[in-house]
């Protein structure tokens, strides 16, 4: 009898230089009497996901969590090492999550859709010089001899040293710990009950302002961000950096960007910060980066409910009240189906203002870029979602966005007749300068008081081009317990598009001028404003570029003025805001989606929820707001028209909201 050995399988490259890396890593340890450093390798198999929750990720010969040294097809990664123990413990499997998402569009599909991946060549290359420069870096690290301080929040941190295989640079950068990591954080029972204890929101607390007039407890510069954690091109949370735009006429901006994946595979996302100095606009772009890695996906361990809404009954909030699409959505689009209250379906737990209580709400509603196809009854966006240094404070600015979308819609599509704010009246010099601003590339800035039934003041702003040209409408909107900082929001977003909006308008002329003839067309959120970019959508504008009459700011909102609350406690501002909305029939709901590294930053972020409220939507299909009553109910309740408008009386073209 012949017994035939089937050859054993061929290593990967990867694979094949890992196992040669650790042997000659021995070779030298053994020299010197030392114990020899464990390799793995990174980037040839999908570390997220589903592997990321339960631990059951790929097998390798070294797994990355028991190894300080890491090989990856362009690097050799050594760490991580130092840092604090106040910033929580750090693995080889927390730096393979971090370094995945920083990947190409390219290698981030191959590996987490599971596309065939082929070699090409025998990569990565170590001749003896680059191993030295391994060993040399491995000896620093381990015998404590490595320094790197970096300032401020990072120095806590646990530190990451790249030595790059093609130009022997060798950069050191803090790791931000991965709360997800199968390792350093197991999935435990224990681990899921402080989850939710952690994000279990309840009764408002008090929390006392700095001045009555002031609605911020903290200025975004002093929240301890660790800035190059959050943005460095081998683990950054957010990316592997930022830029700056020194060209910019209007606004000073810092920018970045990382690829999330969402319904439909991996979205570039990008996060700014729009402020009058680079300084300022950092942080403000670190908090919306944040804020963004928040509201994607969840990223803590609280459990999550799984049931139908029939089950459910009282115990959840139920989703058509917050707006399904046409019949001929779910007929025509492949991604969405009509929502059925008898399928199971993933629930996170929110806490209702109105009532005081525990409330299951849809993930689908809370989470924006993640969802499943038992709920995929709508898609939701970032509106109403927050950023605060406590719930009391996130949950009313998260408030505050979801009724200056409400208002905008309202007026938009109910081709509501606005009052026009008098700019000269308005006191700050912020505005005037701004206005100088938006003049000098060549628009007139007009804002409007955008109020329907609710007082709170709610502007909305647009830039008109003078001479007709590309970019010819922006619009923007700001709301505020301030009228005057309301104005102040509305024109500083504007300031924000109009440098840019000609260009996107010029450079797609053919397809923004077939949406003007069907509005089909209009799927994206980027189609809304440069589709009002081209002089031709001029018509459906009217209302705003011949408005009813024009009045001073302190004539529009003096009965505001008397009504708002000017206490020390930033709960008394929340409360009057849940109040007005509970009056115009609404539930208010806040989810809490703080991640576990901004809970270490003093930071909260909540979903917030106003079931009843026009929800703001992008992509002509995918329109909530004009079939749901308010649209046609709130105006008339307001006094603004004479009976509730009906399907003729609205205008039934694509929202021109940014």
């Amino acid at each position: 009898m012949t017994t035939v050995t089937a050859p054993a399988a061929a290593l990967s490259p990867l694979e094949a230089a890992r196992a040669d890396l650790q042997a000659r890593l021995a070779d030298r340890a053994g020299a010197a009497g030392l114990p020899a450093p464990a390799v793995s390798r990174i980037g040839d198999a999908n570390v997220l996901g589903d592997a990321a929750v339960t631990g059951r990720g790929p097998v390798h010969a070294v797994p990355a969590h028991t190894a300080v040294v890491h090989l990856t097809a362009q690097a050799v990664l050594l760490g991580p090492w130092g840092g604090s123990p106040d910033a929580g413990p750090a693995c080889g499997t927390c730096l393979a999550m971090r370094r995945q998402r920083l990947r190409t569009r390219t290698e981030r599909e191959a590996l987490e859709t599971g596309s065939e991946t082929t070699a090409a060549g025998r990569w990565p290359v170590l001749p003896d010089h680059t191993v030295d420069a391994v060993w040399s870096l491995h000896r620093l690290v381990v015998s404590g001899a490595a320094r790197h301080t970096p300032d401020g929040p990072d120095a806590a941190l646990p530190r990451v040293t790249e030595l790059d295989l093609e130009s022997l640079r060798v950069r050191t950068f803090p790791l931000v710990p991965e709360p997800m990591c199968p390792h350093c954080r197991p999935l435990t029972e224990q681990a899921e009950r402080q989850a939710a204890r952690d994000a279990e929101l309840g009764p408002l607390t008090a929390r006392p302002k700095p001045h009555p007039d002031a609605y911020r407890l903290r200025r975004p510069a002093d929240y301890p961000l660790p800035a190059k954690g959050l943005a460095n091109p081998v683990c950054g949370v957010l990316g592997g950096g930022t830029w700056i735009d020194v060209t910019s006429p209007t606004t000073a901006p810092v920018a970045g960007s990382v690829f999330m994946r969402g319904y439909a595979g991996l979205t570039d996302v990008t996060w700014s910060g729009q402020a009058n100095s680079f300084t300022h606009s950092r942080d403000l772009a670190f908090l919306e980066g944040l804020e963004r890695y928040a509201g994607t996906h969840r990223r803590h361990r609280a459990p999550v409910v799984t049931a139908s809404f029939d089950e459910l009954g009282d115990l959840a909030l139920d989703p058509r009240a917050c707006g399904l699409y046409a019949p001929r959505t779910y007929a025509e689009d492949p991604m969405v189906e009509p929502f059925d209250p008898a399928r199971p379906m993933p629930w996170v737990t929110g806490w209702s203002l109105r009532d005081e209580r525990p409330v299951l709400v849809p993930a689908r509603l809370v989470y924006y870029s993640a969802g499943t196809r038992a709920d995929n009854f709508v898609f939701e966006c970032s509106n109403g979602c927050a950023t605060g240094g406590s719930p009391e404070e996130a949950i009313l600015f998260g408030l505050l966005e979801l009724v200056e979308r409400d208002a905008f819609l309202l007026g938009w599509y109910g081709g509501l007749p606005l009052p026009e704010i008098d700019l000269d009246s308005v006191r700050g010099p912020q505005v005037r300068a701004m206005v100088a601003r938006a003049a000098l590339q060549g628009y007139d800035v007009h804002v409007f008081d955008n109020r329907v039934d609710l007082p709170l003041p709610v502007v909305t702003g647009l830039a008109v081009r003078r001479d007709d040209g590309p970019g010819t409408l922006a619009f923007a909107a700001g709301a505020s317990f301030d009228p005057e900082t309301a104005v102040e929001s509305a024109i500083s977003e504007i300031l924000t598009y109009i440098p840019h909006l000609p260009r996107q308008v010029a450079e797609r002329p053919a397809e923004l001028d077939a949406m003007v003839e069907d509005f089909d067309l209009v799927k994206h959120l980027p189609d809304h404003a440069a589709l009002f970019g081209l002089p031709a959508m001029r018509r459906h504008a009217h209302s705003y570029l011949s408005p009813p009459q024009v009045a001073s700011l302190a004539d529009l909102f003096a009965g505001w003025q008397e009504r708002r609350s000017r206490t020390g406690d930033l709960r008394d501002d929340l409360t009057l805001l849940r109040d007005l909305l509970v009056a115009a029939g609404c539930d208010v709901v806040a989810v809490d989606q703080t991640t576990p590294e901004q809970r270490r930053m003093g930071l909260r972020t909540v979903a917030t929820l106003a079931p009843g409220l026009l929800p703001i939507d992008f992509g002509w299909l995918r329109q909530r707001a004009p079939h749901m009553s308010r649209l046609r109910t709130a105006p008339h309740r307001a006094g603004l028209v004479p009976a509730p408008l009906g399907d003729g009386d609205l205008r039934l073209v694509p929202h021109p909201f940014p």
